[in-house]
């Protein structure tokens, strides 16, 4: 390593722990603290996780969703889950 290297990160290393000892000033226009929840949408960046499997529907059923919308794989989810909602009930 050369030496103007050396000294261009020993330079940033201090910057770097001189910007982490700095307190944030939420009262900025910048990063103004959040009051207002009234437009939030809760568990909009959720995503379950998926697991693939293989599962055999009839031609017709297939041919529908597809058919449906572009992303029908979605839509057989969707269409899994609003069934398994309303089923809840019958396991318990």
């Amino acid at each position: 390593m050369k030496a103007g290297n050396t000294t261009l990160t020993e330079k940033a290393l201090k910057e770097i722990e001189n910007l982490k000892k700095r307190k944030v000033d939420l009262s900025d226009k910048d990063a103004p603290e959040i009051t207002q929840w009234d437009g939030s949408v809760v568990g909009k960046f959720y995503r379950p996780m998926k697991q693939q499997v293989t599962i055999r529907l009839d031609a017709d059923v297939l041919d529908w969703f597809k058919n449906a919308a572009e992303k029908y794989q979605t839509l057989i989810n969707e269409a899994c889950r609003d069934y398994m909602n309303q089923h809840m009930n019958i396991l318990k």
